[in-house]
């Protein structure tokens, strides 16, 4: 039992990886300002939380792709894409949004996946945005000056919201299909 636990652990944090992947590589693409925040964040976070029955391996896995893709970011971008002022809001939103993916998806269907990620993203939203707003110079520290902040984000929050729910698609649709297909991949009670 503890093999098929391995293989289920290793499938699920392969899947995370691969699309957090991509977000390294999409802003040394020339056109990246269009596709600015679509990224697999949120799909990770729910899906992380969906899947992994362990709370540690629920929230510290994801949290640690999170963790290496700032990493990658900041190796390929520069410093200012990855541990930019107020990246601890975005850990604090992504801890928030694995947690909604535990309460919500409790079986895995279409419209468990997207309520979790219509949650998540507006986690997303609320949280970064204070991080963004609280103690900035850019917008007055006033309940307007939070809504102004809130209302600048909305074009890149649109584009997370893509992201998420394409990429949750792409990852509950495969590895859903991976669990028919090889059997070993489904949870047992003792399981990740």
């Amino acid at each position: 039992m503890e093999k098929k636990s391995s293989y289920r652990t290793v499938v699920l944090l392969l899947l995370m990886l691969v699309i957090i992947g991509l977000r390294v590589i999409a802003p040394l693409s020339p056109d990246f300002k269009i596709i600015a925040n679509f990224s697999g964040l949120g799909a990770v976070a729910i899906f992380g939380g969906a899947y992994f029955k362990n709370n540690i391996n629920a929230f510290l896995l994801p949290i640690l792709v999170l963790f290496l893709s700032d990493l990658g970011l900041v190796l390929t971008m520069g410093k200012d894409y990855g541990f930019y002022g107020g990246w601890y809001y975005t850990y604090i939103a992504f801890v928030l949004m694995v947690l909604v993916g535990k309460l919500i998806i409790k079986k895995v269907n279409v419209q468990n996946v997207f309520g979790a990620g219509i949650a998540a993203v507006f986690i997303h939203w609320i949280v970064s945005d204070y991080g963004v707003w609280f103690g900035s110079t850019l917008y007055p520290q006033t309940l307007a000056g939070f809504w102004a902040c809130l209302v600048a984000a909305i074009p890149y929050e649109l584009n997370f919201l893509y992201g998420t729910i394409a990429y949750a698609a792409i990852m509950f649709g495969a590895f859903e299909t991976l669990k028919v297909k090889y059997p070993a991949l489904s949870l047992n009670r003792n399981s990740a």
